[in-house]
């Protein structure tokens, strides 16, 4: 069996509140975007072996979350879930705020379920995979919702806003940990809960600005320690997108164009944006070094 975990971007993110678990309510909305996935390969075996290739995972191949998620599915069903020969090829970068990880180890939990038979629907199997990653929840849905909670409480939405638009995201050479990301961050004390998602929900350009609306509350420090991520935003604006931002806590900054805008803004045009250049010689290139993503969502 052969699946593609995709990634997703955050459109909005608001930190509400530290929890007394120390973690952070949020309040956000997931996008998946198809277009960027990993491979997973997935046949039954004599025993579970991770075989890897692509993007360099840091971490033992027992540490990663594809062979988490395989032992947390045989302990849950030891009579049904026997051993897999898994390939992961990896092209979603990590560090990123793509949920790269996450997908591949909701996607694992998929292949079980289908092939050994568990029968595990949709929420069920969000409610499994949570415990390996607050993202995790949401690619056992991988449509648009409204998530709160660690990002784990998850609301399905109709949400067509971009559909026809160009994405385009951004991964400079820059990685943001999540404890960095967190550090700096100052939750909202006056947020009205989900106002996130009554402003990307809106059909129409009214309560929609390039740069400011809806924000992601971790930019402020992030393109403060990282001003280049900064920059990478404000270029992508200034290049005709109508809406910036940078995905989850970074560093990935991402870009919607209407495809008519883009093809005309870029050409010709380039510009020095920190280590790299920003070109106009091909509307498919933004930054031509960092580029990881740009298609038609």
């Amino acid at each position: 069996m052969t699946l593609y975990p995709n990634c997703k971007i955050n459109i909005g993110l608001a930190v509400v509140r530290k929890r007394e678990d120390g973690y952070h309510d949020l309040d956000t909305l997931f996008y998946p975007v198809y277009g960027l996935h990993d491979t997973l390969e997935v046949e039954p075996a004599e025993e579970f072996r991770l075989e890897q290739e692509g993007i360099t995972v840091d971490c033992a191949a027992e540490e990663n979350l594809v062979a988490k998620a395989y032992r947390l599915m045989e302990r849950l069903y030891p009579e049904k879930v026997r051993p897999v020969h898994v390939k992961l090829s990896k092209h979603i970068p990590f560090g990123a705020g793509l949920g790269g990880g996450s997908a591949d180890a909701t996607f694992m939990a998929k292949a079980l379920n289908e092939i050994y038979g568990l029968g595990l629907s949709r929420e069920e199997l969000a409610k499994t995979v949570s415990v390996l990653g607050a993202d995790c929840a949401f690619f056992a849905y991988n449509t648009p919702c409204h998530a709160t909670g660690i990002g784990d409480v998850l609301e399905p939405v109709e949400y067509h806003r971009w559909d026809g638009y160009r994405l385009v995201m951004v991964k400079p050479d820059v990685h943001v940990s999540t404890k960095e990301a967190y550090s700096g961050v100052t939750p909202r004390e006056d947020y009205l809960p989900g106002t996130v998602p009554a402003v990307v929900g809106k059909s129409t350009h009214q309560g929609l600005s390039p740069i400011g609306s809806p924000r992601n509350d971790f930019e402020e420090s992030v393109f403060a320690a990282h001003p280049e991520l900064g920059e990478i935003k404000q270029a992508l604006v200034d290049a005709g997108a109508e809406y910036a931002a940078m995905s989850g806590s970074g560093s990935t900054i991402y870009g919607f164009f209407p495809p008519s805008v883009f093809f005309t803004t870029l050409q010709g045009q380039s510009r020095r944006v920190g280590k790299s250049t920003l070109l106009g010689d091909s509307p498919l290139q933004v930054v031509q070094k960092w580029i990881i993503f740009d298609g038609i969502v």
